[in-house]
């Protein structure tokens, strides 16, 4: 297992915005085999039941632990709450559904990515799918629901933070109108 700096570049307290961003950045990236991710703690019925429309064989524990509920056991969520989500490897199509249906609860959508291409004209050399990464954290501002809050936060992961990733990190952020903060978690890959 590897890991990756995840980089903010886009803080915004409009999600149409964040969601338009990330629209602008997969477009830089290849993503014909890429999938996504899904992590998020679901407080209300009312976000469950729309989530489980988007995803009916979610994957979930309960917050307090699994030994208290998770799908695996065959448990109704619903008498769970709340409850953790960690579903991954899903078509890109079931991520903006997601957001949609997340109401005010935190949540980290992370698009694993066949590649970054080669930006020539800006110096930058092609990044292969382990460290081709774009994440969007919902109602938060971590990748881990740790810090809620009114906004939405986009992070290009890079490899590590020398010179050319952070490159790279810069020139995207000026795709979406952002800018790299300087703030950067450490992601498992």
């Amino acid at each position: 297992m590897s890991n990756s700096a995840a980089a903010a570049v886009l803080t915004t307290a409009d999600l149409t915005e964040a969601i338009r961003a990330v629209r602008t950045l997969l477009s830089k990236a290849d993503i014909d085999r890429g999938e996504v991710d899904f992590e998020a703690v679901i407080r209300s019925p009312h976000v469950l039941a729309q989530v489980l429309h988007v995803l009916p064989d979610l994957r979930w524990w309960a917050s307090a632990d699994e030994e208290h509920g998770s799908s695996a056991a065959g448990d109704d969520p619903a008498d769970c709450l709340p409850i953790r989500v960690f579903d991954w490897g899903r078509p890109l199509d079931r991520a903006e559904p997601f957001v949609a249906a997340l109401g005010p609860d935190p949540a980290a959508v992370r698009w694993d990515l066949d590649a970054w291409p080669a930006v020539p004209e800006a110096g930058l050399e092609a990044i292969s799918q382990k460290y081709a990464y774009l994440t969007l954290t919902v109602n938060s501002r971590d990748l881990y629901q740790d810090e809620p809050s009114q906004d939405h936060t986009i992070h290009v992961h890079a490899r590590d933070r020398t010179s050319d990733q952070i490159a790279r990190v810069h020139w995207l952020a000026d795709q979406v109108g952002g800018r790299f903060s300087g703030r950067v978690e450490l992601a498992p890959l």
